[in-house]
């Protein structure tokens, strides 16, 4: 349920309303009650986490925000699936609003770090979900596109900026970039840094920054040169370690299909063909791509609902309803509406997208084999998505079975390496200019109800 209420309207006798001033005899209600850590945040916060569908903050949530909100600097031990990103977004946007600045040319307030473009686009993604109802700049860099709509988004002075390091120190080499008024720098994956070679990069990044400012490092692993990193970053910081709790997946049955991006539709409309695959689980990364999936279901007589971010609260326990009473045979879901979904006899889980992060894909098929029950798990994986099924084997330490005894078998998708392997930078749907750059300023909705973000590429919420 929406938890906004649209004004009434002012009689022509009346004076109007005042911009973002509601009409007193139908008042916005407050945020609903928030437990924990979030009980501290700002109302405009709790809102937006609350029409996430959150109300329990996370562990490394409860251990972090209090810590962020008063200023110490963090080091965090915690993989993907914990709630890492809201744990220091929502500090962030909380320090932004309280201290206010204006933006100054080339300039940022906050600094998040990222390995991959794929990262940064869902940090900058939450950043904007959180931020829903706050005022505030903010943009995504990253390499493989044109520099100038992000030089563009700098010039207009930054609250946040995201990037990866190779595109960051580009810009600050050309004098583009400037890091001197940093007030907060967050390293997201430094163990993912090590592994790409991004060390050398990031030491003069660092090397660029304020001495004074708030400094948070997360990692998944403890290496030791991502310990000594973490050293020469933080100033007695608050150590913040959250066990990876993975869901056992030794009685789901596990398989990949090798697919061209635009036979996707085609095999998924050809496996479920099957009458035995009862109760289906179908995970995209994008919200309009689980919106076309249900189309094509629907297409075929294949009854389908969509859960993601876009949807009301109650259009989601409608559609939920309706899958675990059996009106509805596949359920479409991202993962950030997915989070927490507990339904029994699920008989198969379809990654329709494999995820950019290998450790949800753990918790994506564990929705299956409950209850003591078995289950099966089928990846469909293109050329562009060979690197994340490569991340996924290797976090598993197991190759994937390979089924090649579909209509559609890819041999390309299958041997595809490189730059082959990895998806080529795009515009999103709604209006992005295809840069790697928002660089626009949130500012809240309007009391009406909530809207589309634009420029939400493929948040995972709580999650992330």
């Amino acid at each position: 349920m929406n938890i906004h209420e649209k004004s009434a309207p002012a009689r022509q006798s009346e004076r109007p309303l005042a911009k973002n001033q509601s009409d007193c005899r139908q008042p916005i209600p407050p945020p609903p009650a928030a437990a924990g850590v979030f009980s501290t945040l700002l109302p405009e916060l709790k809102r937006a986490v609350a029409e996430e569908g959150y109300t329990t903050p996370t562990p490394i949530q409860t251990q972090s925000i209090p810590h962020l909100l008063a200023g110490r600097d963090l080091i965090g031990c915690a993989q993907t699936g914990t709630g890492k990103t809201a744990a220091f977004i929502l500090p962030i946007l909380q320090y932004l609003t309280l201290k206010k600045q204006p933006a100054l040319h080339g300039r940022a307030r906050v600094l998040i770090l990222a390995p991959t473009r794929e990262l940064a686009a869902q940090i900058d993604g939450s950043a904007s979900t959180y931020g829903r109802h706050l005022r505030f700049a903010h943009a995504v860099i990253f390499g493989g596109v044109s520099q100038l709509p992000q030089v563009q988004a700098l010039n207009r002075g930054l609250d946040i900026l995201v990037a990866t390091p190779g595109r960051l120190l580009d810009l600050m080499q050309q004098g583009l970039a400037g890091l001197d008024k940093i007030e907060i720098f967050v390293l997201d994956e430094a163990d993912r840094m090590l592994d790409m070679g991004f060390f050398p990069d990031i030491k003069k990044v660092i090397a660029k920054l304020p001495k004074k400012r708030q400094s948070l490092f997360f990692s998944a692993t403890m290496e030791p040169e991502v310990v000594a990193l973490a050293r020469t970053l933080v100033h007695d910081a608050v150590h913040v370690t959250i066990a990876h709790e993975a869901p056992a997946v030794e009685r789901i049955v596990q398989r990949v299909m090798f697919v061209d991006k635009n036979n996707k539709d085609a095999l998924l409309t050809s496996l479920l063909s099957n009458s035995r695959w009862d109760r289906v689980l179908v995970f995209t990364q994008m919200k309009h791509m689980a919106n076309k999936v249900v189309k094509k279901l629907s297409g075929a007589g294949i009854t389908s609902a969509a859960i993601h971010g876009n949807k009301s609260q109650g259009a989601r326990t409608e559609a939920l309803a309706s899958f675990k009473n059996g009106r509805v045979r596949v359920l479409v879901a991202t993962d950030i509406a997915a989070r927490g979904l507990d339904v029994d006899g699920i008989s198969h889980v379809i990654n329709y997208d494999l995820p950019v992060e290998p450790e949800v894909y753990i918790h994506r098929i564990g929705r299956t084999a409950r209850a003591g029950a078995g289950g099966d798990a089928v990846s469909f994986c293109s050329a562009g998505e060979r690197d994340f099924l490569r991340s996924i084997e290797k976090l598993i330490r197991v190759g994937v079975p390979v089924d090649t005894t579909h209509n559609f078998h890819s041999e390309t998708a299958c041997r595809a390496t490189g730059a082959d392997a990895r998806p080529a930078p795009k515009a999103p749907r709604d209006g992005n200019n295809g840069n790697g750059s928002h660089g626009r300023r949130s500012s809240p909705r309007p009391s009406a109800g909530p809207q589309r973000h634009s420029h939400f590429r493929q948040g995972r919420g709580m999650y992330r």
